[in-house]
């Protein structure tokens, strides 16, 4: 049998898009424990919060931060030598552009094109929190950027698609989550194909399996073997994510994601 590979998306997929909880994923978390299957989180969130969250799943795999911007490999994880940087115990490999750079063209769009933007170099934590409705102190974490800027636009009857239009003009690109974000040459899939083929260096041939939700997902969903489409809040599925093999699962977040994958893992 191939290995089995499993990389999810947290807010809105394994984490409940209200809660943050994983606690109706428990079983399939359980399973992939006990059959020593690697699961990497590739998130937009900041390496600070996922190593939270690595925390509290006992997670010591590599993990994808900032919509792909970074990917982070535990030293002595692989039986070979990765290249990158060695940072807080892991290699990091960058693949986004510095943060600072991100910011000074949000910064300058925004002047330039009148466009009331803000993104969260601009707000308190406080701000973030309420926006996002994580705890305080998550949000300090994930103000803690390198290589992704979320934003919002403060007016309904902003020019959304003519400032997005002016990102990709100036070289660069954008996502979206659960906010938009200007980001570099990265994205989650690009990360991913990275990992797989140190995994496939290790182990040979292996079955990739990929649970998002959102558009920042889609990369990440086109890379992999099996890809599966979480449910958002109000029940629906992200409109603009179709690929021909997608499986939807049925439940919002990690019940869903908790559905797909025994189902997976079953089969």
């Amino acid at each position: 049998m191939h290995k089995i590979v499993v990389f999810t998306d947290l807010d809105g997929t394994l984490l409940h898009p209200k809660t943050y909880s994983f606690d109706d994923a428990r079983p399939a978390l359980e399973l992939i424990r006990q059959r020593n299957i690697p699961l990497i989180i590739c998130s937009s969130k900041t390496r600070a919060e996922i190593e939270v969250y690595r925390s509290r799943l006992a997670n010591g795999h590599p993990f994808v931060s900032e919509n792909g911007g970074g990917a982070f490999i535990p030293e002595g994880y692989f039986p070979f030598a990765v290249d990158g940087e060695t940072q807080a115990g892991c290699r990091q490999i960058c693949f986004g552009s510095p943060y600072h750079e991100l910011r000074d063209v949000l910064s300058d769009l925004r002047e330039r094109l009148s466009t009331k933007v803000r993104g969260f170099g601009d707000m308190s934590t406080q701000e973030i929190a309420a926006l996002s409705g994580l705890p305080e102190a998550e949000a300090a974490l994930a103000k803690m950027r390198d290589f992704d800027e979320p934003f919002i636009f403060e007016e309904a009857d902003a020019d959304v698609d003519a400032f997005l239009q002016a990102i990709e003009d100036r070289g660069y690109h954008w996502t979206r989550g659960r906010f938009y974000h200007i980001i570099g040459e990265n994205d989650k899939g690009k990360a991913a194909t990275f990992l797989k083929r140190l995994y496939e260096n290790q182990y040979g041939p292996i079955l990739s399996i990929a649970l998002g939700d959102n558009l920042n997902d889609l990369p990440l969903l086109r890379v992999v073997d099996e890809p599966v489409l979480v449910r958002r809040a109000d029940g629906s599925y992200e409109a603009s994510i179709s690929l021909p093999n997608l499986i939807k699962a049925d439940g919002i977040g990690p019940q869903g994601w908790n559905r797909a994958i025994m189902r997976l893992l079953a089969e």
